[in-house]
């Protein structure tokens, strides 16, 4: 495996002072325009105080799926998936989500993501299958569900004081691990990969997008 690493510091204008990435600002200066805002709050103060998100209905979590599934099949593979997800939440799907919510209940240290998670829903119903030893449901052996559970990108961030930047591996033997981080003066990301792909190259993609962002904030033409 292979890890390439990219910053963008601030810095005052001027000569570059040797090879590296280009360096911008990341402050316009201290109005609305800000592209990092300062805040007096630190990031993790009222975690403690969130509410706990509830476990979202089995159905809605299907709906959401077949949603992200429509515009990657076509009709016959859509129509498959929509008998498969059916199948589940009649079925056993609705017997895992009953048992899952009651672990929810015992578990008040834990909270579970709704609105657009549902991957983290359905993962939880697959684990909690597998650990209770019932056989993988239909939908799990889904062609669609591997496709949609395959993540070429998989990102992640740990901003803090004590912390620069991280890294961690692709979750797919064909994809990239994006470790990300921003901080008051800088910005950067380490991108991780497996020999199949280009890290160096993707970086320069990452480089060039940034590039074009601050072009765009700052009123210039975008180079092509």
């Amino acid at each position: 495996m292979v890890a390439r690493l990219l910053l963008l510091r601030a810095r005052p204008r001027g000569p570059a002072g040797g090879p590296g990435p280009v360096c911008r600002r990341l402050s316009a200066g201290s109005g609305p325009r800000e592209y990092l805002q300062r805040s007096i709050v630190p990031t993790m103060h009222f975690q403690d105080s969130l509410p706990r998100l509830p476990i979202p209905k089995l159905e809605d979590t299907i709906k959401r799926y077949l949603r992200a599934q429509k515009p990657l099949l076509d009709d016959g593979q859509f129509r498959k998936t929509e008998q498969f997800c059916k199948s589940f939440e009649n079925g056993i799907g609705k017997e895992l989500h009953e048992q899952l919510v009651a672990q929810d209940k015992q578990n008040k240290h834990t909270s579970y993501i709704s609105g657009q998670g549902f991957d983290r829903h359905l993962f939880a119903l697959r684990y909690l299958a597998a650990a209770k030893g019932i056989a993988l449901p239909e939908l799990y052996l889904d062609p669609a569900y591997r496709q949609i559970n395959h993540n070429i990108l998989s990102t992640s961030t740990l901003s803090s004081s004590t912390v620069n930047i991280g890294g961690f591996a692709p979750v797919v033997p064909d994809g990239f691990g994006i470790g990300y981080a921003v901080h008051d003066k800088w910005i950067g990301c380490n991108v991780s990969s497996y020999p199949g792909r280009n890290a160096r190259e993707f970086l320069q993609c990452v480089e060039k997008a940034l590039e074009d962002i601050f072009d765009a904030i700052e009123g210039k033409r975008i180079k092509t």
